[in-house]
């Protein structure tokens, strides 16, 4: 009886962290190394949610139509720790996004990928991205290593 309440036990801890497994993802299963964006535009909306957060970027296209951008960011807590504040990111703020497109490519009605840091007007440049994740090291964040000799 003992060792069927363990199996019981043990099997529904694995079916129980099955989901949050499959929904973190490395950069490459979604986003292209070889496929680098530079987004200009404002700030429309910020998803502070887990494992990323999401900057929803609105820029201008060359018909004057409007666009917007979903970038993906490191987590909340990682993005408040590197100084990007729920107060700094707000709707219409100006900002300038280096990152990655997605694999697929799709912009209708919107277009996606990872952000790699973030400039402010001012200058103020903030790294965005997740570390880890196989995004391409490029010195943006100061704690990758380099591959540089």
């Amino acid at each position: 009886m003992l060792r069927r309440f363990a199996a019981f036990t043990l099997s529904a801890a694995f079916l129980a962290a099955a989901p949050s497994a499959y929904a973190h993802h490395a950069f490459s299963a979604e986003f292209d190394a070889n496929a680098p964006i530079r987004v200009e535009g404002k700030v429309v909306k910020v998803d502070w949610i887990n494992p990323h957060a999401w900057v929803h970027v609105e820029t201008e296209q060359e018909d004057g139509k409007a666009l917007i951008w979903e970038l993906e960011a490191g987590t909340p807590n990682t993005l408040i720790r590197r100084g990007l504040t729920k107060t700094l990111l707000t709707p219409g703020t100006a900002v300038t996004v280096r990152g990655y497109q997605s694999k697929d490519r799709l912009c209708d009605p919107s277009c996606k990928g990872s952000g790699r840091d973030i400039t402010f007007p001012d200058g103020r440049s903030l790294f965005m991205g997740s570390s880890g994740t196989g995004a391409p090291a490029d010195g943006a964040d100061p704690r990758e290593r380099s591959n540089r000799p």
